[in-house]
């Protein structure tokens, strides 16, 4: 009979962190913040947009920086685009709030401050946590979402190439 293995337990040589290190740039980083939300248009026309900033080192993203204007509905059709054509398992949105769009409310229904604010930190943790799974993020709606101007909703869904 064999003489049972032990599993070598010794630990691995690393070497000592040094105040660069501990306090320089991570070494990947994705930072997505949703704020400065504005509400624009009147009656029926009206509607709040909240602007992406997105700051990475990321090598699949091409822009190391991106700053743009997005819309709640903006969000609906990056999480449908998202659902129809990733493996992902894709989180929910804060809610639609359709009784806050009810006419003859006493209150500013969903363009109050409060609700704004409650959205926009909803809107936040929903991107940061599509944006930070590593499938995600070669999609080609995802990028598109975060780094141009203004989002086409005739292209080509597919994965991004590095």
């Amino acid at each position: 009979m064999s003489e049972p293995t032990v599993a070598d337990t010794r630990r691995l040589n690393s070497k000592p962190q040094d105040l660069t290190d501990a306090y320089g740039p991570p070494s990947n980083f994705l930072e997505i913040d949703v704020y400065d939300p504005q509400t624009i248009g009147v009656g029926r026309n009206r509607f709040t947009t909240y602007e992406v900033r997105m700051r990475t080192n990321l090598p699949i993203f091409k822009l190391k920086e991106s700053c743009v204007r997005r819309r709640y509905s903006d969000f609906e059709w990056l999480k449908n685009e998202l659902e129809r054509d990733s493996k992902i398992v894709v989180p929910p949105l804060p809610g639609k709030a359709f009784k806050r769009q009810l006419p003859f409310r006493g209150d500013e229904g969903i363009f109050e401050e409060s609700f704004i604010e409650e959205r926009r930190a909803g809107l936040e943790q929903f991107i940061n946590r599509i944006a930070g799974h590593p499938l995600a993020q070669n999609e080609r709606c995802l990028h598109m979402f975060l780094q141009e101007e203004s989002i086409d909703r005739n292209y080509i869904p597919g994965k991004v190439r590095q």
